[in-house]
């Protein structure tokens, strides 16, 4: 097919569209904003994103500005089996959780658990505690061993944070599954010193813990696994971990939109709703800024 030199001179001097325009200007926020979630969003959480900067962009034209630049949210795989189901433990609490992992407000009900990242010294454990209503990690700790100190550390930032911001724990319900960390004797003291009812799942069934395997699985994503993240060479020792971790969890809390709790993040969730209560019911300090900056 021929074309009249003068049309091809016209078509290489036309001025760009105001689509397209626009499309370049968009392609560099939506650029922006994946890089400040670690390479983790994709396009729902990029689309809620820019709105909440005030970018306005219908998020049919977020995805097809996406997937021209190759650009993709974090996809998650199976984990590792960490639960020890043997040891000295104490008898096995009621499953007041029922799978039913819904909260009115902060402190009602957490849910805890351990995974794995393999290093090239060896197996590292992380142990997380979460606040179901807002999806708040209250407390992690990071080791090279399963023993109890590992979950006990987390549960007491959790405790220490939640009471160092004036905030009351008492009878809250603390659920997790049934390995011998959650049900060693020590763990199950510091429960009661807190005035908290500890709750345990069945055995072998991931679905009664499934919040706090949903974490692990969004950690092992959006944190271990992503190339952000993950140091060239992989993971090497214990601490490179730890540090990772510790960057994570404030990320998570403080920035990363969470789809459950209307895509805010948890550290603003919780302060709207402490900022609705009567003044008599306010914390001293209802953000957690400690947690994820040790």
């Amino acid at each position: 097919m021929q074309v009249a030199p003068s049309s091809y001179y016209a078509a290489k001097t036309r001025p760009l569209s105001a689509r397209a325009v626009r499309d370049a200007e968009l392609v560099v926020d939506i650029k922006i904003a994946h890089t400040a979630s670690l390479g983790v969003y994709g396009a729902r959480k990029i689309h809620a994103e820019l709105n909440r900067e005030g970018i306005r962009v219908a998020r049919c034209t977020g995805e097809r500005l996406m997937r021209a630049g190759g650009l993709n949210g974090i996809r998650r795989d199976k984990t590792r089996r960490t639960t020890i189901g043997e040891g000295a433990e104490t008898e096995r609490p009621e499953d007041l959780v029922k799978r039913t992992f819904t909260a009115t407000a902060p402190n009602q009900l957490w849910v805890a658990d351990l995974t794995y990242v393999r290093t090239h010294a060896g197996w590292t454990y992380a142990a997380f505690v979460l606040d179901v209503f807002s999806r708040m990690i209250v407390g992690w700790q990071v080791s090279t061993s399963l023993r109890t100190d590992l979950a006990l550390d987390a549960l007491d930032m959790g405790l220490w944070a939640r009471q160092r911001a004036g905030q009351d724990v008492t009878g809250l319900i603390h659920h997790s599954d049934r390995g011998v960390q959650y049900r060693a004797v020590r763990y199950t003291e510091r429960l009661a010193e807190a005035e908290a009812v500890a709750s345990v799942g069945s055995k072998g069934d991931s679905y009664d813990n499934a919040m706090a395997e949903a974490l692990n699985s969004l950690f092992k994503a959006e944190c271990i696994r992503n190339p952000v993240m993950r140091p060239t060479g992989g993971w090497k020792t214990v601490g490179d971990v730890e540090i990772a971790v510790a960057e994570y969890v404030d990320w998570f809390n403080h920035r990363r939109l969470h789809g459950e709790i209307a895509l805010a993040p948890p550290a603003e969730f919780e302060a709207n709703h402490w900022a609705s209560q009567p003044v008599e019911h306010y914390p001293q300090n209802p953000v957690l800024t400690e947690v994820g900056s040790n």
